[in-house]
């Protein structure tokens, strides 16, 4: 995470030196809470952004899929890359999308106003809690059929 975030503040930090004014005019590409917006509808934006976009890497990656649809090729990028781009639909007008928090955290360090860093803790805890239902749901709701199948397994052999 560490090395992410200091990546991201170099990275910003370039584009800042090559294209100043295309950076003062769009902020610096730091991520903000929209005129109009709330706290709880960004941090809702957030979560359910990152939520898809982690729910996606999990379902086209996911090595039992394979074995599963070995009749349907599969290109991973391709409905990750749809992901981001619908996530980004939605939630540029209200966040201008974080659903990195390493991204986010860059480029506020390198802009250093006020606006970004009044409700950037929603560009950490959105993609972290995101995150962490898509992991839970995929786990534990998606592969219940693991367990199940052990349950099942378990309770035959007691016979």
């Amino acid at each position: 995470m560490a090395a992410q975030c200091l990546g991201a503040i170099c990275g910003c930090g370039l584009v800042k030196s090559f294209q100043k004014s295309y950076y003062n005019q769009y902020g610096g590409g730091a991520n903000s809470l929209a005129d109009g917006y709330n706290t709880g509808t960004g941090l809702g934006a957030e979560i359910i952004g990152t939520l898809v976009l982690v729910y996606t890497v999990f379902s086209a990656t996911d090595p039992k899929r394979n074995a599963r649809d070995s009749h349907v090729p599969v290109l991973a990028p391709l409905p990750i890359g749809f992901a981001v781009f619908m996530v980004h639909l939605a939630t540029i007008p209200i966040t201008g999308t974080g659903i990195n928090p390493a991204r986010s955290f860059g480029a506020a360090v390198i802009f250093n106003r006020d606006k970004p860093w009044d409700d950037h803790w929603i560009f950490w805890v959105g993609p972290f809690v995101g995150a962490a239902i898509a992991a839970i749901y995929h786990q534990i709701i998606l592969r219940a059929g693991d367990v199940k199948a052990l349950g099942s397994f378990r309770s035959s052999s007691a016979m």
